[in-house]
């Protein structure tokens, strides 16, 4: 099957599995994918995440946080830049989501960085997604 917007596949079983209430949600694998997903962890939307091999692409196993309330962690998960609409920012205008409570994901020549870490470098790049 061919898949033209890789991104918001991944984006769309976070949300349809987190929405579920799931424990954990399998997503086939890509380099950029991965940075995705290590992001999300780094910034603690998920709990952990896993590399699963097998004869083909291999599959990103996500697993979810649930705190002891079973609240969901990720309460909304928005894609900004698509193939269609391309949405670009520069460093001066590096997006704060939720007045720094969200999280922007940004594309930058030196890879793929929340938007706090891309004001501290001083890099704009592609606007992929939002998350809270």
């Amino acid at each position: 099957m061919s898949m033209n917007d890789p991104i918001s596949d991944l984006l769309t079983r976070v949300r349809n599995a987190n929405d579920a209430g799931h424990e954990k949600v399998d997503i086939p694998s890509s380099r950029l994918k991965q940075e995705i997903v290590r992001i999300l962890k780094a910034e603690g939307y998920i709990k952990n995440f896993r590399y699963v091999a097998d004869d083909k692409q291999g599959t990103l196993r996500v697993y979810f946080k649930r705190p002891d309330t079973k609240e969901k962690v990720i309460t909304n998960l928005t894609r900004i830049s698509k193939p269609g609409l391309r949405v670009y920012v520069r460093k001066a205008a590096v997006p704060r989501v939720l007045g720094g409570m969200g999280t922007a994901v940004i594309s930058t020549p030196k890879g793929l960085m929340c938007d706090r870490e891309a004001r501290m470098a001083g890099l704009g790049g592609e606007h992929l997604f939002n998350i809270w």
